[in-house]
């Protein structure tokens, strides 16, 4: 549950207690959201910030940051700056600066991102790399291959 206010945002979810955020810029500001019960395939593409909490299929790039709030499913990959996930995510994920999995959020894919920060009870199932992917690649975010199926080990 999150309420806006002109200057903060309060947070509570069972498994934190309350928290205040400040928002910095207007970039943090929600510019879009996907409401619970829409359903949508394709590309979506913006700046600033998007949360979803219905279910895309699709890819997602943007140099902002995406919430995925804990009803939402995503399938397919994402870049991004920053990411916040509450819900699902299945699929190859490139983010910039920042990423964040809260309980009860899952993530079944291949994780690219300099900053993961995990919390207890959230669900990630893959392989992550990282690494400052502005040092390693330019500005340009890349993605992990799919997974044919077999298990590689990732120590080669």
């Amino acid at each position: 549950m999150i309420f806006l206010a002109k200057q903060w945002v309060m947070c509570y979810t069972p498994y934190r207690n309350w928290r205040k955020f400040t928002v910095k810029k207007e970039r943090d500001q929600i510019t879009a959201y996907l409401g619970k019960d829409i359903e949508f395939e394709g590309r979506m593409s913006f700046t600033g910030t998007v949360r979803i909490d219905g279910r895309f299929s699709g890819e997602i790039s943007t140099e902002g940051t995406l919430i995925v709030a804990e009803m939402a499913v995503i399938e397919e990959d994402i870049q991004a700056s920053r990411i916040i996930i509450s819900g699902e995510v299945r699929g190859n994920l490139s983010v910039k600066e920042r990423m964040e999995i809260q309980a009860p959020g899952k993530v079944f894919g291949n994780i690219k991102t300099p900053t993961l920060i995990m919390d207890e009870g959230a669900v990630f199932e893959g392989n992550s790399l990282m690494k400052n992917l502005s040092d390693a690649h330019g500005d340009k975010l890349a993605f992990f291959p799919r997974s044919s199926g077999t298990k590689t080990d990732p120590r080669v």
